[in-house]
């Protein structure tokens, strides 16, 4: 009997060692489910979850007018002209809007748990990145450590002067990796691959950071085509901003997914061209250079300003206006209708695009535009929290679709996109799945002194070294606020909120659409949208197993108590187990997934492999018939042999 017994457990250990290998490559796989966006702590009132189109006039209903311009002649620019007007505008340009349609809510984060962090993998909606930012001549190192949520409930976003060792690239030899020391830390939180929108109306809540009159930090709240992962350059290249679904000559050459192309690949449409546009809802530069002075010299809006932009690709090749110039006739785009304090933004008109590695730049280089204006900024937005509002139209056969920016329900800058369409270089309003970014840089190409001071190299910025030529090139008092504030700055958002017209079905909330697939494609290029330490680009989520302490009240919202007992609970063995609902090591995120999945992981069934259904079914009777009969069996073994039962010990140390 024994011995028919051993022989029983030695195939039944097998069989068990195979299911709980099954089991952990399921556990592993990414986490899926049918839920949606909305954060539980979202307020339940109309005004929430509901909202608008803003008229661009508010109260005023607008009609579109055509004006009759000579063939020579193209229409300017509200706010554009030869000479700068001296004072900011007063009365927005009449400008036709979408009839108003309501608008519901699809996604919310209201960071009301405190002591939420947002590590890759501990988040549904989140990525914390934890990686050197190599873009825009960067001075800072994103860090996990630096994106927390308050007691108050709000995300805060802490910029600090304190280094970290990287490995970089050579100044002089680019294939070169040297050791470098970022001075700065910052935080970015995208949603990246999680959660992406295709049109609607997106809202935060927000206070900005540091002083308003000290320039040097670069706040920022901005969408990105999910196509391209910022930071991450290798993913942008030839990627990024292209929104154009036009055949030419320089997208056959300069595009990576072009309309040229007949042949379609990872789920792309063919003749569809792809790339990932960018929507800066607020770039905000604070510092204390006035308007009609310096660089803002035939500008009424200076210091501190936001910066609400459209950038596109391809851009103006030819007879575009210089940094600095008003556009002259035909020089730029028409349908652009500015708000109160506000002025098209001239010291900054988009990027040649050069890559290094480019066998043929003068057929793969191209221009990328940035359309947009400044929005004059006071104190106040510094010291308190304001609304910060974009609403996508999203173009169609029968429309051009538009952009319009708004702080505080006021209007800072309307594109129409048959403006962008008549443009002639082929782009359009954004039509790809977009995702959110907020956070901070120090960039000394933002902010920091045009010119560098006498005896200045400006080659190294340190706050926290005596050698004046490391601290010579910073803004005034911007070390000061740095160092020695008993706060370093911080970037505060009490929400963010997305609304999209349900019966419009251009409109999407999804990563990987049926119209703007990305799924296969980023499987397939992997490697650019991660780091060599990466295993892969996201990691799974991670539900409970959060160390924590049985002793903390269960009232209490904190990792130690696993959001409280509402969200999870603390076990004997001192880690988190999660209510449903409630996810991450701690159980202090609300779960959230698209409630339609438009583009599936791939099954056997996707390439005609589709099993009989009887033995799906044999197969899991079969197996709870073993698995109950081990159960039985090992509980008869027990008994047999006379085991005690050993009592359930704590768990001195577990891994977070």
């Amino acid at each position: 009997m024994v011995f028919l017994l051993n022989s029983f457990f030695r195939t039944s250990t097998l069989l068990l060692l195979w299911l709980g290998a099954s089991t952990m490559t399921l556990l592993l796989q990414p986490h899926y489910c049918n839920a949606d966006w909305i954060d539980p702590d979202t307020p339940d009132t109309d005004d929430v979850r509901f909202t608008q189109s803003y008229t661009v006039v508010p109260g005023i209903p607008l009609k579109p007018k055509k004006k009759k311009l000579k063939r020579w002649k193209t229409e300017a620019p509200t706010g554009s002209s030869h000479r700068p007007s001296q004072s900011p505008t007063t009365i927005p340009s009449s400008y036709p809007t979408s009839s108003p349609g309501t608008h519901e809510l699809v996604f919310s984060e209201e960071f009301n748990v405190p002591d939420r962090k947002f590590e890759d993998g501990t988040d549904p909606r989140w990525t914390a990145l934890e990686k050197n930012d190599y873009t825009n001549a960067a001075l800072h190192y994103y860090s996990t450590d630096n994106a927390v949520t308050n007691e108050k409930g709000e995300l805060v976003i802490t910029t600090e002067a304190k280094d970290t060792d990287i490995v970089g690239e050579d100044e002089l030899d680019k294939r070169k990796k040297v050791r470098k020391t970022k001075h700065f830390k910052s935080a970015m939180l995208q949603t990246w691959n999680k959660f992406c929108f295709t049109g609607g109306i997106i809202e935060a809540k927000v206070q900005l950071p540091g002083k308003h009159n000290i320039g040097g930090l670069w706040p920022a709240f901005w969408l990105l085509g999910n196509l391209a992962r910022h930071t991450y350059v290798g993913s942008s290249e030839h990627v990024w901003p292209w929104s154009s679904n036009v055949c030419t000559e320089r997208s056959f050459n300069s595009q990576t997914t072009s309309a040229c192309h007949d042949v379609a690949h990872y789920g792309f449409s063919k003749n569809v061209g792809r790339g990932s546009p960018e929507i800066d809802i607020f770039e905000v530069q604070p510092g204390d250079l006035t308007h009609n002075k310096g660089i803002f010299k035939d500008m009424s809006v200076g210091q501190p300003f936001m910066s609400s932009s459209f950038q596109v690709a391809p851009g103006r090749p030819g007879n575009r206006p210089g940094d600095g110039f008003w556009p002259g006739p035909g020089q730029w785009y028409d349908g652009l209708t500015g708000g109160d304090n506000t002025t098209l933004n001239i010291n900054f008109y988009g990027n040649y695009n050069h890559f290094v590695n480019d066998p043929h730049p003068e057929k793969t280089d191209y221009w990328s535009d940035a359309v947009s204006f400044n929005r004059q900024l006071e104190e106040k937005h510094f010291n308190s929290s304001h609304t910060y509002r974009l609403e996508w139209d999203v173009p169609t056969d029968e429309n051009d679709g538009y952009l319009h920016w708004y702080l505080d329900g006021k209007l800072i800058l309307a594109i129409n996109g048959t403006g962008i369409r008549q443009g002639g270089t082929g782009s359009e309003v954004s039509t790809e799945p977009m995702y959110i970014i907020l956070n901070t840089a120090v960039s000394s190409q933002w902010g920091f002194p045009v010119q560098c001071p006498p005896n200045c190299p400006c080659g190294e910025y340190d706050c926290n070294s005596k050698d004046y030529r490391q601290l010579c090139g910073f803004s005034g008092g911007f070390c000061d606020m740095m160092t020695k504030k008993k706060n370093s700055p911080q970037y505060k958002v009490d929400w963010v909120r997305v609304y999209q017209d349900p019966t419009k079905k251009e409109q999407k909330v999804g990563c990987s659409t049926p119209e703007r697939p990305s799924r296969q494609y980023i499987e397939a290029h992997e490697k650019l949208y991660k780091t060599d330490k990466d295993e892969r680009p996201l990691k799974p989520l991670q539900v409970g197993q959060g160390t924590c302490d049985p002793s903390v009240t269960d009232s209490t919202s904190t990792s130690q108590s696993c959001g409280g007992k509402e969200r999870g609970r603390c076990t004997k063995g001192k880690v988190c187990e999660c209510m449903t609902g409630w996810v991450g090591p701690h159980c202090l995120a609300s779960d959230g997934y698209d409630s339609i999945a438009w583009d599936a992981p791939d099954k056997l069934s996707d390439v005609g492999f589709v099993p009989p259904h009887f033995v799906s079914r044999g197969l899991i009777i079969g197996l709870s018939v073993v698995i109950l009969a081990l159960l039985v069996a090992a509980k008869w073994r027990k008994q047999l042999e006379g085991w005690t039962p050993i009592p359930e010990v704590e768990v001195k140390e577990i891994r977070r």
